[in-house]
């Protein structure tokens, strides 16, 4: 067996955080006197980086968004892992790739912190060589950095690296690095106009 290289992206993808990003966002949204919004709206927004989660969330309101970024991060992070799980068969299945040899990495454009405490929660700090968040890099996914930084890190070619996540972005990176892409359908992002090399409906069905 060759081993592979698997870099996972986090939300939609290995965790439904939904539910706690909904709140947090809510809550700023509620500083500034602004309705709550329902929870696949904020999960439709999610993806691109607190900023532009914040931008979204605004839907026009005058309100800075690097301040309303700001707000979101403070609340999330007191409610940061509530309602949070990971999807069916995650855990088993990182463990699983984890013991075959084959090497895990994990990129996000959730902030670094958040989601190192995310990582550590669930007991997968020890299955991950690199863990990228927001923050970690100059630039998120779309980008190919994170993804090239990985490559850096670890020592894998690209035509041993593989993206997995949920999002347009994640396969829009893979494709800007050379490497291949897993696209899970159970997540919350949607693939745009981009074409994944390979597509499972959950995580179970991809290890």
């Amino acid at each position: 067996m060759t081993p592979l290289l698997f870099i996972f992206d986090l939300d939609g993808t290995l965790i439904d955080s939904r539910a706690d990003l909904a709140l947090a966002t809510n809550a700023m949204r509620a500083l500034h006197q602004l309705p709550p919004l329902p929870l696949e709206t904020v999960a439709s927004f999610v993806g691109d980086g607190v900023r532009t989660l914040a931008i979204r969330a605004l839907e026009g309101a005058p309100v800075d968004p690097d301040l309303a970024a700001r707000q979101i991060s403070v609340a999330y992070a007191e409610n940061l892992i509530v309602h949070t799980t990971p999807y069916p068969s995650v855990d088993e299945g990182l463990r699983r790739l984890h013991r075959a040899g084959h090497s895990l990495a994990l990129v996000t454009n959730k902030p670094g912190p958040h989601t190192r405490r995310i990582v550590a929660h669930f007991g997968w700090t020890e299955l991950f060589s690199v863990i990228l968040g927001g923050g970690d890099t100059e630039e998120l996914k779309p980008s190919p950095l994170p993804l090239r930084t990985v490559l850096a890190q670890t020592g894998y070619p690209p035509d041993k690296a593989w993206m997995v996540g949920d999002h347009h972005t994640d396969l829009a990176a893979a494709r800007r690095a050379g490497i291949g892409a897993v696209y899970l359908t159970h997540g919350m992002g949607h693939q745009g106009a981009e074409t994944p090399t390979l597509t499972f409906p959950d995580f179970r069905s991809f290890t």
